[in-house]
């Protein structure tokens, strides 16, 4: 399975890349990814965060609704409910987060250990 993460590049911005997740041998479960605690938010129909990086190294995962990622170079990528995306430009531009669709946005986020 893949997922979307999201880094600061070379040239300060930030940059996506798809990602396997690392499952063990066995094909069945990933090792433990230590964390610090999980956060559930509801953003209002149609809000913006504009450019900022990721306040803390973390998984994000879409339980309801839709949203859009912008970045350095303007790629944007929709996620969905079910998707996941690693977080992890936590210094440059950032990038730019849009609630989409006529669903609020309903997020889990995982705070990983540094």
């Amino acid at each position: 399975m893949k997922v979307v993460r999201v880094y600061t590049g070379d040239d300060n911005r930030s940059h996506f890349e798809e990602i396997d997740l690392p499952f063990a041998a066995d094909g069945e479960t990933t090792p433990p990814i230590p964390n610090t605690g999980v956060v559930f938010r509801r953003r209002s129909l149609g809000f913006v965060l504009d450019w900022h990086p990721a306040p803390r190294h973390q998984w994000v995962i879409n339980l309801e609704g839709e949203s859009e990622i912008e970045v350095g170079d303007g790629t944007i990528r929709r996620l969905g409910p079910g998707d996941a995306l690693l977080a992890e430009d936590l210094t440059g531009q950032g990038h730019i987060l849009r609630g989409v669709g006529d669903v609020p946005l309903v997020t889990l986020s995982i705070p990983l250990e540094s």
